[in-house]
């Protein structure tokens, strides 16, 4: 199978390329070609004839997008059109990447995937137009909402809350607001398992088990073997430019007609600590 990636130098694309033996993978950063760029994309797609393309690239800052809103339209929206209409133009099949921000956070159990979808930032704004024009240009593709991603490689809530434990004896963080964190290697071995089972339609992919962002953080430091005390505290004292869904628990009931089974946070986050130097 020839797989084509765009965002391989991101978290998750970082990631595939680690856990993608068995097929032919080609993997494209912003360097080798600009998304924004119709020409750009469409060389790209004739030179490789992927069978699968994985649309992981993205302009991930979320309170970034609030002030950048144009770019943010560009790369998410615009930039993932112009992927998957030259992946339709040599009948490739598409995984995109979304996000659990396509919702507003006001249920109180999980997300499935029909549920309304209401986002509340421009982060979020720019993915649910951009799930939108896909389904129109190709049908057949695989919309796949994750959440909370985290992994070696780049910018992510662990390795910032490990940066601050090591130079603060207390952190404050929020606990009000309850999701799903995603370990990258997991997700990654998601999306080879779609592709292989030609999946379709709308999936909902994190680890198992949720939790607010305090309970993530205090487990982190715990397991690293920090001393740092870790306090909950409440949204309102950390006002951020882009409006954060209190609740975006995603169902895993999607993966699981699949028969994908994934571990649970609790599960890949010492693995994490252990790919990072740290042994729980």
């Amino acid at each position: 199978m020839r797989v084509t990636i765009f965002g391989a130098t991101g978290l998750l694309g970082k990631a595939l390329l680690r856990e993608w033996h068995e097929d032919e993978v080609t993997g494209l950063g912003s360097r080798d070609v600009d998304i924004r760029s119709e020409e750009q994309v469409r060389v790209s797609i004739l030179r490789y004839r992927p069978e699968w393309v994985v649309l992981a690239a993205a302009y991930t800052d979320v309170d970034g997008c609030e002030t950048n809103r144009d770019l943010a339209l560009d790369v998410n929206c615009k930039g993932a059109v112009n992927v998957v209409r030259a992946a339709a133009q040599v009948s490739a099949r598409v995984i995109f990447l979304s996000t659990d921000y396509v919702f507003d956070g006001a249920k109180n159990c999980p997300y499935e995937i029909d549920d309304p979808i209401a986002p509340q930032c421009v982060y979020g704004q720019t993915k649910a137009a951009a799930e939108s024009e896909i389904r129109k240009i190709l049908p057949e593709a695989c919309i796949l909402r994750t959440s909370w991603v985290f992994g070696v490689g780049g910018k992510c809530f662990p390795e910032t809350i490990l940066k601050l434990a090591s130079t603060h004896q207390q952190l404050d963080v929020v606990d009000d607001q309850r999701g799903c964190p995603t370990y990258t290697p997991d997700l990654a071995r998601i999306i080879m398992q779609l592709c292989r089972k030609g999946a379709m339609g709308t999936v909902h992919a994190t680890n198992r088990g949720d939790c607010t962002w305090f309970e993530f953080a205090r487990e982190i430091v715990a397991l690293a073997g920090l001393k740092t005390q870790v306090r909950p505290t409440t949204s309102d004292k950390f006002v951020r430019p882009a409006k954060r869904p209190a609740y975006s628990v995603l169902s895993s009931a999607s993966l699981q007609e699949y028969g994908i089974i994934v571990p649970t946070w609790q599960d890949a986050l010492p693995r994490y600590l252990a790919e990072r130097g740290f042994r729980p």
